[in-house]
């Protein structure tokens, strides 16, 4: 049986808006606002004709909208839920209703916008969460804004939370009024109809651009009021950012683990220069969808961008212990028996002079999207302030919707976390060989990943591979240096807040006998291995231990370390070094939480960069084998015959980091295929 959505001449119009509205962020925000269509099918039960409607379900982004994301309903049960409506008391039972409404199996579970799309007598309807229409409808005086920026093309509704009597009322409204073509909804933003799918969204267009121009043509030029802090420069801005980074990732994680995103658009930087944004900031944002992302208000540094670091940390800790106190009293004022528990006191959005903004979420994407819907929030007061002034929605109207029972559920249905989840890698060496399968490994499980190689190209082209909205970033740094390994952690810090897990893999061989290895070749394995992992372990663990959440650190050494084979003095010794090392970490970094183990791997030459490079034909002739056989002739002298694949040693990466193991530091875990020669004693 086809399904109503497939090839419905309805539905690919519908998609089409959606997507071409969701692509511009002037019209809607990332996965806020919804659109629908409505046309005839035929019910495969009576095979007669019914009215159907599509429209996005809970949860979906427009500007990627496809078939599957969309809740797909009979009109006229949908309609015939007005008779047995409870009242605004009982909102919460007409989603649940929503599903008798449903026309077959599968689709998108239907959102609370469902009512608006259904109820409203038009083919076609958009819901949106424009910029400047969210400021007319924050602006005090917003009602009499809008009948001076439309007439009576556009129409007036006052705040009412999203569901079914919102949805009432729209209908209500455009039947009384043949002339209007949408609604700026009071606090929250505006929606739009239209017999067809071009003049559904060529109505929204006009709304969206008519309060753009007016807000440009008759707004106050600086609604923020003067500088009074004027940003930092470039160099300055980024290291103070850095260095506050790790601290505030470690303080707004005080409930759960958060990864973190770094803005300082010019936006951003403006309004925190400005005189009003503290006023501003602490009414909040307004938009359901905005302060479900943000929190009620973020915390605001109220130092000015030159203060002395020390200076700055001892208030950003004052700071947050009283948001905490702050945001917990918020709670207690307004929960009622039966409203779900606090999720957590810690702020989603922290602002800071001079520097720019903060934002947390339990991943990459949900940090991000966070501060892209603050941003979303300063535009909404700047429009508001330069017509009148920013009028958010009631507190308590904020904590019924962000403790709401559906948006409870909304989280509960969210899979399972990935264990990895919210931990930082940095990977070094990790554009070929073990670093890459590593990179990948990691990624895979959850982890934002750093990977850091000499090859920029190489490790842009494994970052590229594992995508997944800007979870994993390439480095270029020489692990020898240490300017370049302290602006890879840098680096590091400020895409996603700081670093959990490390990965100490770059290395390179030279197969020499004693006699034939010069100063050169020992001073080169040593300053990579030994002196590179040292100096990647020294200034990840500052951050660490500043973030106070603990950490792993892991070696990939060698068989090697432990094995004393023929011509090879100097990259054996230089492991040696490796293994040590992870000993004498774990001794001193347990204090602070902070793992320290290794891997010791032997014979991995499939996609191995040292093996690549020469030490593959080097060791071939060693044992007189051809080069292309070498992987079989390690795989050979093991206990198990098999060849060990990069994959091999990525998969004991994740089992020393990916929780089993907690309580386990200072291990070496071979990974050979069983070398009994280089047995742990």
């Amino acid at each position: 049986m086809t399904s109503p959505s497939t090839g419905h001449p309805a539905v690919a119009a519908l998609l089409r808006r959606a997507r071409t509205l969701g692509a511009d962020p002037r019209n809607t925000n990332y996965a806020g606002g919804n659109a629908s269509a409505k046309g005839a099918a035929t019910d495969p039960v009576t095979g007669t004709a019914v009215e159907l409607m599509w429209v996005k379900g809970s949860g979906g982004d427009l500007g990627t909208l496809t078939a599957a994301g969309l809740s797909v309903l009979r009109v006229d049960r949908l309609r015939a839920l007005t008779a047995v409506f409870p009242g605004v008391e009982r909102e919460d039972e007409m989603v649940a209703a929503f599903d008798h409404c449903a026309f077959g199996k599968g689709g998108a579970a239907p959102s609370i916008d469902t009512a608006m799309h259904g109820l409203v007598d038009a083919l076609h309807v958009d819901h949106l969460h424009p910029d400047a229409g969210i400021a007319l409808a924050t602006a005090a005086g917003g009602e009499a804004l809008t009948r001076r920026v439309f007439g009576d093309r556009v129409l007036w509704v006052p705040w009412r939370r999203p569901g079914f009597r919102l949805g009432l009322d729209i209908a209500a409204l455009k039947d009384a009024n043949p002339q209007a073509i949408g609604v700026i909804l009071g606090g929250h933003g505006i929606t739009a109809w239209g017999d067809t799918s071009d003049e559904c969204e060529a109505r929204s267009l006009e709304i969206i651009r008519t309060a753009e121009r007016y807000i440009a043509e008759h707004g106050r030029p600086e609604p923020f009021g003067p500088v009074i802090h004027p940003s930092l420069d470039d160099a300055a801005r980024e290291a103070r950012a850095a260095a506050l980074f790790i601290l505030l990732r470690g303080l707004c994680s005080t409930d759960a683990r958060q990864v973190g995103h770094y803005t300082a658009t010019p936006e951003v930087l403006d309004f925190l220069s400005r005189a009003e944004h503290p006023r501003l900031a602490a009414l909040g944002t307004s938009c359901p969808d905005h302060f479900l992302r943000t929190k009620v208000a973020p915390l605001v540094v109220d130092l000015p961008p030159d203060a002395p670091l020390d200076q700055v940390i001892d208030r950003v800790r004052a700071l947050h212990a009283t948001y905490r106190e702050d945001y917990r009293a918020y709670y207690e004022r307004h929960a009622v028996p039966g409203s779900p528990a606090m999720r957590g006191a810690d702020p989603a959005i922290v602002l800071v002079p001079g520097v720019g903004m903060f934002s947390f979420g339990k991943d990459k994407q949900t940090a991000r999207v966070a501060g892209e819907f603050y941003v979303n929030a300063i535009n909404v007061m700047r429009g508001a302030e330069a017509l009148s002034s920013y009028r958010p929605i009631e507190e308590a109207e904020k904590f019924r919707i962000e403790y709401w029972d559906l948006e409870e559920a909304k989280l509960r249905r969210l899979p399972k976390p990935k264990p990895l989840a919210t931990r930082v890698a940095l990977v070094t060496g990790g554009g070929s060989g073990i670093g890459a399968a590593t990179a990948r490994r990691l990624a895979a499980e959850g982890a934002c990943v750093v990977i850091a190689d000499r090859d920029r190209a190489a490790a842009e082209k494994v970052a590229a591979e594992i995508g997944s909205s800007g979870a994993a970033i390439a480095v270029e740094v020489d692990v020898t240096s240490e300017d370049q390994v302290q602006s890879a952690v840098q680096s590091a810090v400020l895409a996603f807040g700081g670093v959990d897990l490390v990965v100490n893999n770059a290395g390179l061989s030279l197969s020499r006998s004693l006699l034939e290895t010069t100063l050169d070749d020992w001073d080169l394995q040593h300053d990579v291995m030994a002196r590179g992992s040292f100096l990647v372990s020294r200034e990840t663990a500052r951050v660490m231990i500043a973030q106070a959440m603990g950490g792993d650190i892991v070696y990939i050494s060698s068989k090697n370390s432990v094995f004393a084979g023929p011509d090879n003095v100097a990259y054996g010794a230089a492991k040696a070094d490796q293994a040590h090392q992870v000993r004498l970490l774990a001794a001193e970094l347990g204090a602070y939480g902070i793992r320290v183990n290794g891997v010791n791997p032997d014979g991995v030459v499939r996609g191995s960069g040292i093996f690549a490079s020469g030490w593959g034909a080097n060791r071939a002739a060693v044992y007189g084998v051809p080069e292309e056989k070498l992987g079989e002739y390690y795989a050979q002298r093991t206990l198990l015959k098999r060849e060990v694949l990069p994959e091999h040693i990525a998969a004991a990466v994740f089992a020393l980091t990916g929780g089993d193991l907690s309580l386990t530091t200072g291990l070496h875990v071979p990974v050979d295929a069983g070398v009994a020669a280089a047995f742990l004693r």
